[in-house]
């Protein structure tokens, strides 16, 4: 295969001027899909944390989050936590495409001493247009919109978007049969805690509007920006906490 020089002249033939802004398009399009495989993609990993809860008293636990490759852009998240008074089970698999979690089922159940059983589930049929779940053994139906996530699902979202540079982030979540926004946003300020050789945790906050609770999160640049604090404050004082223990970065 060859390309053939044009003169000046050929080059300005009606036919020729008419393509070059086709032409010009490709360009741009192949260099914007280039940009765009350069960005960090998901990645297996195994966290384990410790979790407390302070309300009057302290009760401590453990917690592990884990994301696992199942093969052709599929994924397992899994979310376990483990206390005295509680045991959560909480599951996503999705799908991973251009950037964006897509869900596809969802499980959630909460079980523990003096607490009543809770359960969730919800199936994403994107072909069909539409979300089937249940909650408190309810059910739920939703039409399903581009970009709708779920509650674990937008957590891998948030941390991806932080890792390619966002400082804002909006997601839309479906939870109990209706869809909420979620606005976190990223703090700058001098008191944010350290990571090791001084390197500074980033910080991020759940933007909330007339509520006194607060949820701050801290991800560490020096290991994928992986979650190694986060902590909930109430509105009558009390505290959630998890603190990373151990982790495990896979690929």
């Amino acid at each position: 295969m060859f390309f053939k020089s044009y003169t000046k002249r050929e080059l300005c033939h009606p036919l020729r001027l008419a393509l070059l802004p086709a032409l010009a398009f490709l360009i741009a399009f192949s260099s914007a899909a280039q940009a765009e495989d350069t960005r960090p993609g998901l990645f297996p990993f195994e966290v384990s944390y410790g979790a407390s809860m302070e309300k009057g008293l302290t009760l401590n636990g453990s917690a592990k989050r884990s994301l696992t490759s199942q093969g052709n852009n599929i994924w397992l998240y899994r979310t376990d936590v483990n206390s005295f008074i509680a045991d959560l089970d909480e599951s996503l698999i999705l799908k991973w495409e251009n950037g964006q979690v897509i869900p596809l089922r969802y499980r959630y159940r909460l079980s523990g001493f003096l607490i009543k059983d809770r359960k969730q589930s919800i199936d994403f049929d994107w072909k069909a247009g539409v979300a089937t779940g249940e909650y408190r053994g309810k059910p739920f139906q939703t039409e399903l919109q581009e970009g709708l996530l779920d509650p674990l699902g937008f957590q891998i979202q948030l941390h991806q978007d932080i890792r390619n540079g966002k400082r804002e982030m909006e997601y839309q979540v479906l939870d109990r049969g209706s869809i909420d926004d979620e606005r976190f946003a990223v703090v700058s300020d001098a008191s944010r805690s350290s990571g090791k050789d001084n390197t500074p945790y980033l910080k991020a906050e759940k933007v909330r509007e007339n509520s006194k609770r607060e949820t701050l999160m801290w991800f560490d640049p020096d290991n994928q920006y992986v979650l190694v604090r986060l902590l909930q404050i109430e509105p009558d004082g009390s505290r959630y906490q998890l603190t990373l223990k151990d982790i495990d970065l896979g690929g």
